[in-house]
């Protein structure tokens, strides 16, 4: 008798997201959700391994970030720049960066698209259909440096 040579999910070959298994495939015996946030946070983490990244986030989310990470307990802003959009199998990724001064942008954004894409993939196993890239400012090493006391004219 000859074997059918049908694809098991169990022996399927392995997905573009490098996993043994697709996320919510069928025959499986429940289903998995990821949440956006959990998306967010990765995109983040991705976006911030590149280097030439030197933050997330527009100026006012920077600015907000900065008051709440001093605040005891309010956590990091891990998320600060980043959205997404998650279905079932699929995301896509909106990132706010700021890029150091002197680093080719169109070299940066192909870096960070790249790295975001693959640990998206990897980590959760969806599809990233896009990663749109807007970057909002460039950091300066002058901006690091510490400001001094302003003087005063009088005593």
């Amino acid at each position: 008798m000859a074997q059918s040579s049908a694809t098991t999910p169990e022996t399927s070959p392995t997905t573009r997201a490098g996993s043994s298994a697709a996320l919510n495939e069928e025959g499986t015996a429940g289903k998995t959700t990821i949440a956006s946030s959990v998306v967010q946070k990765v995109a983040g983490v991705a976006a911030r391994e590149v280097s030439g990244v030197y933050a997330l986030g527009g100026g006012v989310s920077r600015a907000f970030g900065a008051i709440r990470e001093r605040i005891p307990g309010s956590g990091t802003a891990t998320t600060q720049g980043v959205s997404v959009e998650v279905g079932e199998k699929q995301t896509a990724v909106d990132l706010d960066i700021v890029v150091d001064y002197g680093a080719r942008i169109v070299d940066v954004a192909r870096s960070v698209r790249r790295n975001v894409i693959s640990t998206v993939e990897q980590i959760t196993g969806l599809e990233v259909i896009e990663v749109n890239i807007a970057v909002n400012d460039i950091h300066l090493p002058e901006d690091d440096s510490t400001e001094e006391e302003p003087t005063t004219r009088v005593e």
